[in-house]
């Protein structure tokens, strides 16, 4: 299990009854989480000193109760692959989120220094990378504070500004970020169109949602199809794929055997290709596909155990 254990602003102070008890800086929020079942007891003095509880509905959705919090504040987090920080304007927002996956920190810190070797190993080459899904843009600020240049794509307009707004506050306004809302698959299959490839690709494809003009993403349906098509975009050079996933059916495991199958794990040549068969300029260059499977954890404070958050799937190319 990867556990994102380097946060100092934010932090899971324990579990309990279909909530997680959160610090987000200075302020203490109640969320609920489907994965706690278990019943602890609520004795830590925080339980007792909310600044903001979400209340889910029987209906779906839910409501903030607000105590004590206003209506953005900040916290960092420190990259230590790459000793940068990195920072975050959060909100009460609905659905529960505050703007920010904490455990995906975990994921930042791996490839970040994947993307500073490689920036260090060859100064002059630019490093490029895909990130769909993109939210509020923690993997984009990461990968662009270790200096690649990034194409940031969501369908959110609310969102992708959120991130720019991210961006600045961690002294990337100037990064060479693309900002785009878009569909994420219609984007892929443009690019393609285009002949444009990356060097690395980041995606985080919620279990349902909708583009900007009313497409459907079921992840189950969809994933399979869009990790083939990004595979055709990667560089002759390639760095990584991550996929990322919050879907409780699809397991650490299950992103790692997509990966597998597409990209041919262990084989050498082009990516989804043997070296003869594939007729882009320079594939057939001798590289090795690792595929991992994790899933990403949490710790909590006063138990000392480490809250399940989600899986991931990444291809790491050597």
């Amino acid at each position: 299990m990867l556990i994102a254990d380097g946060w100092k602003e934010f932090e899971v102070l324990d579990c309990d009854g279909g909530e997680k008890l959160e610090r987000w800086g200075d302020y203490i929020l109640l969320r609920p989480d489907p994965q706690v079942i278990w019943k602890t007891g609520r004795e830590a003095a925080e339980w007792k000193r909310l600044s903001g509880h979400y209340h889910r509905s029987a209906k779906g959705g839910g409501d903030w109760e607000i105590f004590d919090l206003p209506e953005e504040w900040q916290i960092g987090y420190p990259l230590s692959s790459i000793e940068k920080e990195i920072c975050f304007n959060l909100r009460p927002f609905k659905f529960k989120h505050t703007g920010v996956f904490p455990e995906q920190a975990a994921n930042w810190e791996i490839f970040s220094k994947l993307i500073a070797d490689r920036r260090a190993a060859e100064p002059n080459r630019e490093v490029k990378v895909l990130n769909l899904f993109a939210y509020t843009g923690g993997a984009t600020m990461a990968a662009a504070a270790a200096g690649a240049s990034v194409t940031h794509v969501d369908a959110s307009k609310g969102m992708v500004s959120w991130a720019k707004d991210n961006a600045g506050a961690s002294g990337l306004a100037s990064a060479p970020i693309r900002w785009l809302v878009d569909d994420c698959v219609k984007f892929v299959e443009r690019e393609i169109r285009r002949g444009n490839h990356y060097d690395a690709i980041i995606m985080d494809p919620p279990s349902y949602g909708r583009g900007p003009k009313g497409e459907i993403w079921k992840i189950e349906d969809s994933v399979w199809y869009l990790v083939n098509i990004c595979a055709q975009l990667l560089s002759d050079e390639p760095l990584f794929f991550l996929i990322n996933s919050y879907t409780t059916g699809l397991q650490a495991s299950v992103l790692s055997y997509m990966l597998s199958a597409v990209l041919k794990e262990g084989r050498t040549g082009g990516i989804g290709y043997t070296a003869e068969d594939d007729s882009r300029p320079g594939a057939g260059r001798a590289f090795t596909c690792r595929v991992e499977a994790n899933e990403i954890g949490l710790p909590v404070k006063y138990s000392g155990l480490v809250l399940p958050c989600g899986a991931s799937g990444l291809a790491v190319f050597q």
